[in-house]
């Protein structure tokens, strides 16, 4: 006889002869944890899909840089037109979806060529005074590779509170710090016109977002090491080839 205000759930597995009894609450509670879960997955995949085209940038133009030995500035143009593909990919769904057909080149022309060739710009052009320790970090951020510029600006979108506490430098630097000048700092300007390093602050961001972090531009093809040297952070940089 079945219990009023419980489910019975029958085992799955051949030879189980006792029935799972779940009361009401626990079906309840059993329902919403599944809600849950569905709604933890489909705002992971909507994140990743929003994401998608950044990532694709950065990923994209630092493998052409790096592996491929393409200059920086075809290697950005690489990226972002691979970025300009999976917008139209994006943009010919929707219009599928609200006129029944598919205009490839129309959407790529008007819609997602023109937005990869603004975010690139905007990305290594411009650093908040809010993701900036100081304006003389925000002055020399146009000496900072374009490709670390990129990158950096793509995490800022998923990543508010970040903070670049430093970039370019020089051997005075280093005394001014305390430090003993280091000839092989990726800091300095290279001979490419850029410093290829940048300092991320990692105090009081706690020890996920900051792996997070670390996990991103190591993915991304970047090298990384968090170490303390005036004070706790994550050190970014791009091998110079």
């Amino acid at each position: 006889m079945r219990r009023k205000g419980s489910v019975v759930s029958s085992s799955p597995f051949p030879g189980a002869s006792e029935p799972v009894i779940l009361s009401a609450a626990g079906a309840k509670d059993l329902l919403w944890r599944a809600a849950a879960r569905r709604i933890v997955r489909l705002a992971a995949l909507g994140l990743v899909v929003a994401l998608l085209p950044f990532l694709v940038l950065v990923k994209v133009a630092v493998f052409l840089y790096g592996r491929e030995g393409w200059s920086t500035v075809l290697a950005l143009a690489g990226g972002t037109a691979c970025t300009a593909v999976v917008v139209t990919a994006y943009a010919a769904w929707v219009w599928h979806r609200l006129t029944g057909r598919v205009r490839l080149a129309l959407v790529a022309r008007r819609i997602a060529l023109p937005f990869a060739l603004a975010y690139s710009a905007y990305a290594v052009i411009y650093l908040s005074s809010a993701n900036a320790k100081s304006e003389r970090v925000r002055a020399y951020y146009a000496s900072l590779h374009p490709l670390l510029r990129v990158a950096l600006s793509t995490l800022i979108l998923a990543d508010r509170d970040l903070v670049v506490t430093d970039l370019a430098r020089g051997p005075e630097d280093y005394a001014t710090m305390g430090l003993a000048p280091n000839d092989g700092s990726l800091h300095y300007v290279q001979r490419d016109g850029y410093a290829h390093a940048a300092d991320l602050r990692t105090a009081g961001r706690g020890m996920l977002k900051n792996r997070l972090v670390q996990l991103y531009f190591w993915s991304m093809g970047f090298g990384t090491l968090r170490h303390t040297g005036t004070s706790d952070h994550l050190h970014v940089e791009l091998p110079v080839r």
